[in-house]
């Protein structure tokens, strides 16, 4: 536990500049002061990701790269309502953020992590946070499942995506522990394997290295994709489903389930009256044409995923009215030069900044461009008003 002084030091430096307290003397030489000043930045990256963590006095913090790489509360929130049941066990449970969420589903929790430091950590945080049904292991995760003389409701792993020279890995056979090596194993364990994996994993590749996929969630926090979670089922065979999850701001969350193969039948129309742009989880998941169907839109162009209608629908992502439609020339851009306008490029030859350049045109306000192209192949702007729900 952390003495009264020493949390009120944390807490009333989290918005001081860390370079300048550094210089400062230790107030606190029975601590190392490297050590303080991690408590302090960790704490800061924990506000809003981890409000539970960061509300608590006791709670003791890793170091700034481990709370970067946690999930966050919202996310471990999330995952924790696909599943139930008596047992539970983590190989890669980190900061153990999903552990605390999966523990309000599972009557049983074990959390596995191999540096002992954040093991230590993470059992001191969960006792402060009066967390009872958690029994924590440090070691080879692996080894201890093994010798273990149980089974499993559920097992969880996020394999580490670096390797021994902490260099990047973009296939799951590459990352730690190797999922795909141990499938057959985790299968005399359990029923149901949860992997979490990053975002930027292809799902091509993911159905290629695995068997048994029933569902692959994008889940993406404020439009902005944070995890692929994979769902694999002992002696599944059926089509794998993809599901997509947006979590906004406001707590409102929007999830649609589609097959694995995109339609080949879809609706290409002009823009009408309304402009719509999916959700980042919904694109990566690749079923551009199956959107257009499920919400009976029509694409702009078989290669620009941007929708319209003239109804306004509720839609998992954002809606805009058009307000002009303008050819992309010169002539006609000289309106938009020295303006402010938010710009969006959807199978478009320019990148954003090098529209700004060319055209003159400034960031935000309450404009909105798209540059596209439509149907007959023409080189189209967009010119649209947010609608806000």
């Amino acid at each position: 536990m952390l003495n009264t002084d020493l949390q009120n030091f944390i807490n009333n430096h989290l918005n001081k500049n860390i370079k300048e307290i550094a210089f400062k003397k230790n107030p606190f030489p029975e601590y190392e002061w490297s050590w303080i000043l991690n408590q302090i930045q960790a704490k800061k990256k924990a506000e809003n990701k981890l409000p539970t963590w960061f509300a608590n006095k006791n709670v003791i913090f890793p170091s700034v790269l481990s709370v970067e790489q946690t999930s966050s509360e919202t996310l471990a929130q999330f995952k924790a309502t696909l599943f139930s049941g008596d047992s539970f066990i983590d190989l890669t449970s980190g900061f153990g953020v999903d552990d605390l969420y999966f523990a309000k589903k599972f009557k049983h929790v074990f959390y596995c992590e191999i540096q002992d430091d954040l093991a230590i950590i993470a059992k001191h945080n969960f006792n402060e946070l009066s967390v009872t049904n958690i029994q924590t292991f440090s070691g080879d995760s692996i080894e201890y499942l093994k010798n273990l003389n149980q089974n499993f409701d559920l097992i969880y792993l996020d394999p580490a995506r670096r390797d021994g020279q902490k260099s990047k890995v973009f296939l799951l056979k590459d990352c730690t522990p190797n999922v795909v090596e141990l499938q057959d194993f985790l299968f005399e364990k359990t029923n149901t394997v949860l992997i979490k994996v990053a975002p930027l994993l292809d799902i091509s590749s993911i159905l290629n290295e695995l068997k048994n996929v029933k569902t692959i969630y994008a889940i993406a926090l404020h439009n902005e994709v944070k995890e692929l979670l994979i769902v694999l089922e002992k002696d599944f065979r059926n089509e794998t489903e993809l599901t997509a999850v947006n979590i906004l701001n406001n707590g409102k969350i929007y999830q649609d389930t589609f097959p694995l193969n995109d339609v080949k039948d879809f609706n290409l129309s002009l823009p009408l009256k309304y402009l719509y742009e999916p959700f980042s989880s919904y694109l990566k998941l690749g079923n551009y044409n199956t959107i257009g169907n499920k919400f009976d839109l029509a694409k702009l162009h078989k290669h620009t995923h941007l929708y319209t209608s003239n109804q306004l629908i509720d839609f998992p992502g954002r809606c805009f009215k058009i307000e002009q439609i303008i050819p992309y020339n010169k002539k006609e851009l000289k309106l938009l030069e020295n303006t402010k306008c938010n710009i969006t490029t959807r199978n478009f030859p320019l990148k954003v900044e090098e529209i700004r350049k060319k055209h003159k045109i400034k960031d935000g306000g309450e404009c909105y461009a798209f540059f596209t192209t439509n149907l007959n192949e023409d080189k189209i702007v967009i010119l649209c008003k947010k609608i806000t729900t």
